[in-house]
């Protein structure tokens, strides 16, 4: 696992064996960053990792100059290697152990992106509870993005604030965001315009 840009572009990092993840894989994280990077200038966002297993997003988003970075993972294993790694680089990550479900019941936060890769096994309706509850209890900034990582086999898009979906190879990330209202994209439409 290496990442892919950023100041510690070209770092490799090794989890050990045991962990329970499945990694995002570099093609798709590639891509996943080049969509990111013509919505946001990374410096200084809020940004909130759930399901983070390795960690993996996460340093991506710290090299890249966002801080601070809350990592949200069940596993203890997975929180204790993200708190030595985040250590190793001097990268301002906050690791939690807490149930996905429980953490964002609780939250009192608000973040600029959030990105979730729940294990892909998981049922249809969690993965809509995992949005539902972002949006319920507003943990996601007006302009922010919120991402899913899933297979193909689950269906995202008949979700309110559903905004887009990209495939690579088996994953798709769906892409969530507050509906503009029709004020704001006549705004943007005479930016593009003039």
């Amino acid at each position: 696992m290496r990442i892919i840009s950023g100041k510690y572009k070209g770092r490799r990092i090794s989890p050990p064996k045991n962990l329970p993840v499945r990694p995002t894989t570099d093609m798709s994280k590639e891509a996943l960053f080049n969509i990111l990077n013509n919505h946001f200038n990374f410096s200084e966002l809020k940004v909130l990792d759930l399901f983070a297993g390795t960690g993996n997003i996460s340093y991506e988003f710290a090299s890249r100059g966002c801080e601070p970075i809350t990592s949200v993972d069940g596993d203890m294993g997975c929180i204790n290697f993200i708190r030595k790694t985040a250590q190793e680089f001097d990268f301002d990550i906050t690791p939690i152990k807490s149930d996905v479900f429980k953490f964002l019941e609780k939250s009192k936060g608000s973040y600029d992106i959030i990105f979730a890769d729940p294990p892909y096994g998981m049922e249809q309706k969690e993965f809509e509870k995992v949005i539902q509850l972002v949006f319920e209890n507003e943990l996601l900034e007006e302009d922010g993005m919120m991402v899913v990582e899933h297979s193909k086999h689950t269906k995202l898009s008949h979700m309110d604030n559903f905004s887009f979906d990209r495939n690579y190879g088996g994953s798709v990330f769906s892409f969530f965001e507050f509906e503009q209202s029709e004020e704001e994209m006549e705004e943007e439409e005479d930016e593009t315009d003039s």
